[in-house]
């Protein structure tokens, strides 16, 4: 479910990046819309190249914001089933994001690549004065763009705008790497920082070709290409394939490595997720561990998933309950460019959790 609260949201920057420029705006009770300018006036404790891109570049700290939000709303998509589904609850979030658990690799992720996204697209959109489409100048082509089958007689480019994701990849690394202080954090620093990482190369690692053909009469003796980023659902997607097979580390003895735990375990690679503690089953309410508990929950009654009512209501049963709900219906598309609906009233039953 999308935060109706702004004000929840922006508890939810403060919780995340507590010590980073992003917790700092929100220390401020700055809501998620207001003015980058302002929240660089009232944010006094940035240092080095966050405070001057705050000060000197607040069109960038707008898309930050930008592609945090995106990252909350996938995150309260890819858990919609589940146990914990990404509340913005204030109370409970921040219980959540004290504790190195699964889920909160999977938002700090999520938030990482967020930012990554946005910040590249309002770099192709035109948005942004400090960046454009990606520059091609330097690259030497290979022979040819991967996905594009080779024919005989067709040349090819890169052309177009393509998405310039080395810009978003350092902004994002530039706001949510932030130094954090040392000493007792540094096993949980390094957690975060992996995680954060393992989001912007869900974006970065996967740009995908796009080609457009060029010829008379519809021939096509010449492609122009470019590079575009994954759709922000697939990066969701695949950090939930992620955050399934999450990693459990520890501390190494040096205090500066992180180590599987258990025997025969290969290293996380940088694309993967790690934590190091278990998570709470968030069957019931707990405010020390941040569970709302799913009580009340709506569950699927003949699914076998997580989204099942076995599984979603902790094996305490479900009831069923009819609702009347209003549905868009009969909509039609007139010329040009309006689909105009109908109101119909639905009933359905729904079964929730006890």
């Amino acid at each position: 479910m999308i935060p109706k609260s702004r004000t929840q949201l922006a508890f939810f920057f403060i919780l995340l990046c507590p010590v980073n420029i992003i917790g700092l705006w929100w220390a401020v009770g700055s809501p998620l819309v207001m003015d980058p300018n302002s929240i660089c006036r009232k944010t006094k404790r940035l240092a080095g190249k966050q405070a001057e891109l705050c000060q000197t570049q607040p069109e960038i700290v707008h898309e930050v914001a930008k592609g945090a939000r995106l990252g909350v709303r996938e995150c309260q998509y890819q858990f919609r089933f589940r146990r914990w589904n990404c509340t913005s609850h204030n109370k409970y979030f921040g219980k959540i994001l004290q504790q190195d658990i699964r889920e909160t690799a999977f938002v700090y992720a999520i938030t990482a690549a967020g930012v990554t996204h946005a910040v590249t697209q309002a770099c192709s959109m035109g948005d942004l004065l400090q960046c454009g489409c990606e520059s091609i100048r330097s690259r030497a082509p290979p022979p040819r763009p991967p996905g594009v089958p080779h024919t005989e007689g067709v040349k090819w480019e890169w052309g177009g705008c393509g998405d310039d994701v080395e810009f978003g990849y350092e902004k994002s690394k530039q706001f949510m790497d932030a130094k954090r202080r040392k000493g007792k954090s540094d096993i949980r620093t390094l957690i975060d920082l992996h995680n954060n990482e393992a989001g912007r190369l869900a974006v970065k690692n996967y740009m995908r070709t796009e080609c457009k053909c060029h010829g008379l009469s519809g021939s096509c003796t010449l492609r122009t290409c470019w590079k575009k980023m994954p759709h922000f659902r697939e990066v969701g997607d695949r950090l939930l394939e992620r955050f399934n097979g999450a990693f459990k580390v520890m501390g190494g003895n040096d205090g500066k490595t992180l180590i599987p735990v258990g025997h025969n375990i290969k290293p996380p690679d940088k694309q993967d997720l790690i934590y190091s503690a278990e998570s709470p089953d968030f069957c019931l309410p707990n405010r020390k561990t941040g569970s709302l508990g799913t009580r009340g929950r709506t569950c699927n009654s003949t699914a076998l998933d997580v989204s099942g009512c076995d599984l979603l209501c902790c094996e305490r049963g479900h009831r069923f309950e009819t609702v009347e709900i209003e549905e868009n219906c009969l909509c039609r598309f007139h010329w040009c460019c309006v689909v105009q609906c109908k109101k119909c009233s639905v009933r359905k039953e729904l079964s929730l959790c006890h």
